[in-house]
């Protein structure tokens, strides 16, 4: 007795092979579940930074971090491959300068105020303050030093004219540093109840004074007041 083969579906009377018609190519991951992906990897993020602010590096544990997120560790796993990768996302200031940076230098000050401001109510994050707790963390916190000075002051130094313009740099780095202090450590209840253009008007002239060598609410380049 011979074999009788049953053709495959695609080729069957009516089917797309039988009319030509090429098979149908599988559909795209939906737009929702993308968005579940990233706020999924946000809350990983933003679970190592809180620990990090509390707990030295080594003892940070993938389970600590599942539990802070509301995820599974092999979840973390799947997102961002081991440990040290996750660290080193978080150790790494170069997504957060992008953001930080982002204007021209004649808008910067109010900028960088607006934007410290923004992501500490919006999303419970500073894009900087986590430099502040590098002595927790051993030689993961020389790392982030390190990341901290090439990424985010160097960066910065390397967009402003002028024989000091590495100290200007840094003066405005610590000044949104301070905010961040401010504003989410110490919860200053008068900052905190302002509306964020109104500390942007306020302070955004004092950061804006360091990178452009003027005075806060001056043009830049003018010379201090005379005293008394």
């Amino acid at each position: 007795m011979s074999a009788v083969s049953t053709p495959p579906p695609t080729a069957r009377a009516g089917g797309p092979a039988a009319s030509g018609a090429p098979a149908p190519a599988a559909a795209p991951a939906p737009a929702s579940a993308r968005r579940d992906a990233e706020a999924t990897k946000a809350a990983i993020l933003r679970a190592v930074r809180y620990l990090l602010a509390r707990h030295a590096h080594a003892d940070i544990t993938l389970k600590a971090v599942a539990e802070r997120a509301g995820v599974s560790p092999p979840l973390i796993l799947k997102y961002f491959g081991n440990k040290d990768a996750l660290f080193a996302r978080v150790m790494s200031f170069e997504a957060d300068a992008d953001a930080l940076l982002d204007a021209p230098v004649a808008e910067l000050g109010r900028h960088m105020v607006r934007h410290v401001v923004s992501s500490q109510r919006e999303r419970g994050a500073d894009p900087l303050l986590r430099i502040a707790f590098a002595p927790l963390h051993g030689e993961q916190g020389d790392i982030l030093r390190a990341n901290f000075r090439t990424q985010v002051t160097e960066r910065l130094t390397a967009r402003l004219d002028g024989a000091d313009a590495a100290v200007r740099a840094e003066l405005a780095v610590a000044a949104v540093l301070g905010l961040g202090v401010m504003y989410g450590l110490a919860r200053g209840d008068e900052l905190r109840a302002l509306p964020v253009e109104s500390v942007v008007d306020r302070y955004g002239p004092t950061v804006q004074a360091h990178l452009t060598g003027g005075t806060p609410g001056g043009p830049a380049g003018a010379a201090p007041p005379p005293p008394g």
